[in-house]
């Protein structure tokens, strides 16, 4: 199970730990990848076959590798509040972006969270001058004067406030329903570990629970991975919202909310030229969730 660093992907770290995964009859070993993009690149060699992403990075696959398009199979998280666009001192408000740098990575929900929040005070991402760069640039990128504002998430945001005192503009809370993190499988996996999958779901909600029952010991735990201290992984977590196996079942139906934020995600894509119109969608399945909520009640 590939991990890059944000908080709403330590779990399956946690499960791993704590022995979580062995308990529910699985072998789970994480792998730390310190870029996301590279998480993406070894799902395309095939090197992996599950990933932890953002729906940009979904979508993104379905793009380059249309027959290895992953199906969605859990939600990891919204971002309310955990997604930003901050400034340097000096900018204040989103309409004084106007003509100014702004460092995003275009293969993340950056350029997505960007582009709402510039929609949502009149302008558009043609009103501002991007900069692609790699989310752990983007703090001394903001110090330097390189760039005026930037497009990021926890543990890099606490970085561009401690290195060059960044300052909030606008974040996930006011667009709620459309950023999530979500677990995918390659079309193989899902066809051969129908049992493990399910599995691995219940290990997930294990860890969630246990984070609830033993805060200290289990935050301590998945912050020290992320370099961060205990009360910034605290932090950071206050803008995600987490949902049980049971919510999610509602999430995932067949037709429902990730299937329209796909489509949404998907037409930002396009409008940046990123992807070609017509770039299939990653398929949403309930079936794993839906096997574990029932395993659960037996």
């Amino acid at each position: 199970m590939p991990v890059s660093n944000f908080p709403g992907y330590e779990y399956f770290y946690l499960a791993e730990q704590k022995g979580l995964a062995q308990s529910a009859g699985l072998d789970l070993q994480t792998v730390e990848f310190n870029d996301p993009q590279a998480i993406v690149h070894a799902y395309l060699r095939g090197d992996l076959e599950i990933a932890q992403l953002t729906t940009v990075e979904a979508v993104d696959l379905c793009a380059r590798a249309p027959e290895r398009c992953p199906i969605l199979v859990l939600v990891l998280d919204e971002s309310l509040g955990g997604d930003q666009v901050v400034a340097r001192p000096g900018i204040d408000a989103m309409a004084q972006l106007r003509g100014k740098r702004v460092g995003v990575t275009l293969s993340t929900l950056g350029p997505y969270v960007l582009s709402r929040a510039l929609e949502l005070n009149g302008l558009g991402l043609k009103d501002v001058r991007l900069r692609n760069m790699t989310l752990d640039a983007m703090p001394s990128a903001l110090a330097s004067g390189a760039v005026d504002a930037a497009a990021l998430y926890p543990p890099y945001s606490e970085a561009a406030t401690q290195q060059a005192g960044a300052r909030l503009l606008f974040d996930s809370r006011r667009i709620p329903g459309e950023v999530f993190d979500v677990l995918v499988v390659s079309p193989r996996l899902l066809e051969q570990q129908q049992t493990a999958l399910p599995a691995l779901l219940r290990a997930w909600q294990a860890a969630h629970t246990l984070r609830q029952k033993q805060p200290e010991p289990s935050v301590e735990l998945m912050a020290r991975r992320e370099g961060l201290s205990p009360a910034a992984f605290n932090r950071a977590e206050q803008g995600l919202r987490y949902f049980s196996l049971r919510e999610q079942r509602a999430i995932l139906r067949p037709g429902g909310p990730m299937e329209v934020t796909l489509r949404k995600v998907r037409s930002v894509q396009q409008s940046l030229n990123l992807i070609k119109p017509g770039t299939p969608l990653p398929k949403v399945s309930d079936a794993a969730v839906t096997a574990a909520v029932t395993a659960a009640l037996r």
